[in-house]
């Protein structure tokens, strides 16, 4: 008798939702920034490719190592490439610009955007490696990279899906 009565809605009703809306910008008044544009955030992300295309130059030599097989007594020349190091540069350049620099790289710079949390403060660090990590391996992962960067096409917020990974927007600086 002292028990309160059952929630509303049947045992296979699923919790209440909210209605889902399109993104609005955090309630920071009128003057909140408004989503980055696509071409914008395209051409920033080509500036910013080829600073780090110009950067990771000098570590994409290609280089031969002799192997030998002394089992058999031959001995061949493998043909060694040093992405990691090119790839750890790219890395490097978007995660500390962006952690450190106002959620800004130098092409979004020019461009005038930056990153932001899905509320609109600022992007923590760790959000900002989890975004570079999560587009690294999907430009890794054979054509997945280019369906990360289409995404933004078609999405209501215009996130590329390492943004929906870190939980951040890219909008206007």
């Amino acid at each position: 008798m002292g028990a309160p009565p059952p929630p509303p809605g049947g045992p296979y009703e699923g919790p209440y939702e909210e209605p889902r809306v399109p993104w609005t910008p955090p309630p920071f008044g009128p003057a909140a920034p408004p989503l980055a544009g696509r071409w914008r955030r395209l051409f920033a992300g080509v500036t910013d490719g080829i600073i780090v295309a110009a950067l990771s130059a000098p570590f994409t030599w290609t280089e031969w190592k002799v192997v030998s097989d002394t089992a058999t007594g031959t001995a061949s020349r493998v043909n060694v490439t040093h992405t990691f190091l090119a790839g750890l540069i790219g890395f490097l350049y978007f995660w500390l610009l962006q952690s450190f620099w106002n959620g800004q790289t130098l092409g979004k710079k020019a461009f005038g955007m930056r990153v932001v949390r899905e509320t609109g403060e600022p992007a923590a660090k760790g959000q900002i490696a989890v975004r570079q990590v999560v587009e690294i391996l999907l430009a890794w992962l054979c054509c997945l990279g280019i369906i990360d960067l289409a995404w933004i096409l078609f999405d209501r917020r215009k996130q590329a899906l390492h943004d929906k990974a870190a939980k951040t927007l890219v909008v206007d600086a």
